[in-house]
């Protein structure tokens, strides 16, 4: 269990913030960015529970907990060096479940004919937001991969590459199971 007795320790003061190896980086490092995306995205999702119940709210409350297993998996990059602790790193069951939980919400739709709007519902256009915040984690996480010496895990690759299509859908179920989608009409402004 995490224990935190104090919650500011000055040590970031110069521009620098530590990582769960205890190595420092600069707050601007693409590690730190990409950490930091998966922040926002959880702090979304607390904003789009505030608009659900049940079993979708338990689904957010299941994925804000993967997100702090995601920002532990980044907080910790696989460096081959031994571990004084076992490191925390998203798995495939993870992934399982969000498609397991992708493939019963949209059993429940009509499949679309049309692009839609983030709108509909307040819960829907917060699912909405938080898709748009977990694509960019994964830009981020996809633009870290690829720097020489920096690993992300496929797990984590995975897992929030599915999370955007689960946020997708679940905003649908939220838009009264689609009904209530706002769709693109293309053109519609000129």
């Amino acid at each position: 269990m995490v224990r935190l007795n104090r919650i500011y320790t000055r040590t970031g003061d110069d521009g620098t913030t530590g990582l769960a190896t205890g190595e420092r980086r600069l707050k601007s490092d693409l590690r730190l960015e990409a950490i930091g995306t998966v922040d926002e995205l959880n702090g979304a999702l607390g904003l789009a529970r505030l608009a659900m119940a049940g079993e979708a709210d338990a689904m957010l409350s299941r994925i804000q907990n993967d997100l702090f297993d995601l920002g532990a998996d980044l907080a910790t990059p696989e460096t081959g060096e031994p571990l004084p602790y076992e490191r925390l790193a998203v798995v495939d069951a993870q992934v399982e479940r969000l498609e397991a939980e992708i493939d019963a919400m949209n059993a429940r739709l009509e499949p679309l004919k049309s692009f839609i709007l983030p709108a509909g519902t307040p819960a829907a256009a917060h699912l909405h937001l938080a898709r748009t915040i977990a694509r960019r984690a994964e830009r981020v996480m996809v633009a870290l991969a690829k720097i020489d010496g920096e690993v992300v895990s496929g797990a984590a690759m995975r897992y929030v590459n599915r999370l955007s299509d689960h946020l997708f859908v679940a905003a649908r179920i939220a838009n009264d199971e689609g009904r209530a989608d706002v769709l693109w009409v293309p053109g519609a402004g000129r």
